[in-house]
């Protein structure tokens, strides 16, 4: 068995997986990295291969027809022999001295009888557009350097999510959680982290910025004109999260988590709302409206606590001055944490 499986899903991404590879490769073989050729159109299959053929030992590449981001996830998760598992996009990468002292760590854990089910590091936002860096770390929420357990963490604030990018799960969590990402669908990456959460019972926090997410490329996902042209995979993603679990029957250990949960379903709600108010269409709007009805239908008690006493409620304002309140809202949160 590896220590550690990084999924890599890639579609088009010739001009700039090779950065991303290289960074995974300073792991050694411990690890291994599936490339997983989403369909591409571009020289991406071929690089795969090459890599693969250089190091036959540690990359595995995966050719399948186009099925988005979360099949490239879900492949992974299937094919994987690594202890750990994490998912690096094709144009992020991770720092090659914070993963030395991961991957010493990760060993550690393997020796155990039951190894720590999620371990969490920082990660770094790269702007391309101004040449910036911002960090986001954990350090107020979690235990540092010690094993801890959910009843231990401390309150999250909205900048300080678990994203994919700060997660690395223990393969049989994600298997034992029934994770299986929707095909063609962007932000499933939300699902990815949020669905295993309540079969974790053992984290580990370490404050390293280890993955550094590159954003500001126009095609990329989180650009806001692009995502406001795929908002029905929002809202889709959101409707999913919806479904399962269930927070109100999580157990009493669990009280913090279902706290978190709540609080990270309550963001879903505010994107989805906030990018149907940016469309600016009548059809937008009525999506958000059903958006809003189906979680009253799903739990009337989360749409209680949403509609109401959460964040979330900023985002569904009536009429026009409630729109230029949200849009106001989100431009100030835009301007300090930016996130795209």
């Amino acid at each position: 068995m590896k220590l550690i499986t990084f999924a890599v899903p890639c579609y088009n991404s010739a001009a700039y997986m090779d950065h991303c590879i290289q960074t995974l490769l300073s792991a050694g073989p411990e690890a291994e990295i599936i490339l997983v050729d989403d369909g591409s159109t571009d020289e991406t299959p071929q690089k795969a291969d090459e890599w693969a053929g250089q190091y036959p030992e540690i990359i595995r590449v995966i050719h399948q027809p186009n099925g988005g981001h979360g099949e490239g996830v879900n492949q992974g998760i299937r094919h994987a022999q690594g202890l750990y598992y994490k998912v690096v996009d094709s144009d992020d990468w991770l720092d090659e001295a914070c993963l030395k002292t991961v991957m010493d760590r990760l060993r550690a854990f393997s020796r155990q009888d039951a190894p720590i089910d999620l371990v969490i590091c920082n990660y770094v936002y790269e702007h391309v557009e101004d040449n910036t860096r911002h960090s986001v770390n954990y350090r107020t929420v979690f235990p540092k350097d010690r094993p801890f357990t959910w009843a231990e963490i401390g309150h999250f604030v909205p900048s300080q999510n678990l994203l994919m990018h700060s997660v690395i799960y223990r393969t049989q969590v994600l298997r034992d959680s029934g994770l299986e990402l929707p095909k063609h669908t962007f932000y499933v990456d939300n699902i990815f982290v949020y669905q295993p959460l309540p079969y974790v019972h053992s984290l580990y926090y370490l404050d390293l910025d280890l993955y550094r997410y590159f954003i500001g490329r126009a095609d990329q996902s989180v650009n806001e004109a692009v995502m406001i042209k795929r908002v029905d995979q929002q809202l889709r993603v959101t409707r999913l999260m919806m479904a399962k679990p269930d927070l109100f029957a999580l157990p009493p250990e669990q009280k913090k988590l279902a706290r978190y949960m709540k609080h990270y379903l309550a963001m879903m709600m505010c994107v989805s709302s906030v990018f149907c108010t940016l469309a600016g269409t009548a059809e937008a709007r009525a999506k958000k409206r059903r958006l809003w009805e189906d979680l009253k239908k799903q739990d009337e008690r989360l749409y209680r606590k949403f509609r109401y006493f959460y964040f979330s409620a900023v985002t569904d304002l009536p009429g026009r001055p409630g729109e230029a309140v949200t849009l106001g809202v989100y431009r100030l949160a835009q301007k300090l944490f930016k996130f795209n």
